[in-house]
């Protein structure tokens, strides 16, 4: 069975009348409709209640008073963290699961990137946790609060 040029031509990122073909999205099976994706750095879809689970670190003090994702500049004195799509502003309740130690932050950055990571922490808030500068830690997060969902990259 032949293959028509038509359906190979965007695979092969040829142009046809010096326009590319576009692709039409697969339909969903019930509905019909194209399946789209979220933006590349969109920030999750979240809601109050929601948990996560990953190992915490601590931010490095090289990075004591640079500018964060945000814009607001970063201090290891103040109860904040980076996370990789939560909106900035968002409040996070970060329980270290081999304590049960609680500390609530807000989310004011962009990381962590290494795998298995899901939140890097100031100082203040590791320590409230137990959280060692040179260690990580299993920890569950819970969104308290959203934050707005404005700036999301730099």
């Amino acid at each position: 069975m032949k293959t028509p040029f038509r359906t190979l031509a965007p695979l092969l990122g040829l142009a046809i009348s010096g326009t590319l073909l576009a692709q039409t999205p697969a339909a969903t099976p019930s509905t019909g409709q194209p399946v789209t994706s979220p933006p590349p750095h969109a920030p999750a879809a979240v809601t109050s209640g929601d948990n996560m689970e990953g190992l915490a670190a601590v931010y490095s003090d090289k990075l004591q008073g640079h500018k964060t994702a945000s814009g607001q500049v970063f201090r290891q004195s103040k109860l904040t963290a980076a996370h990789p799509s939560l909106a900035f502003g968002t409040r996070v309740k970060v329980t270290n699961t081999k304590n049960n130690k609680t500390v609530e932050v807000t989310i004011n950055d962009r990381g962590p990137t290494q795998a298995g990571r899901v939140i890097d922490m100031s100082s203040a808030a590791a320590s409230k946790i137990g959280l060692s500068r040179k260690a990580m830690v299993p920890v569950k997060l819970e969104v308290v609060s959203e934050g707005p969902a404005t700036k999301t990259t730099k």
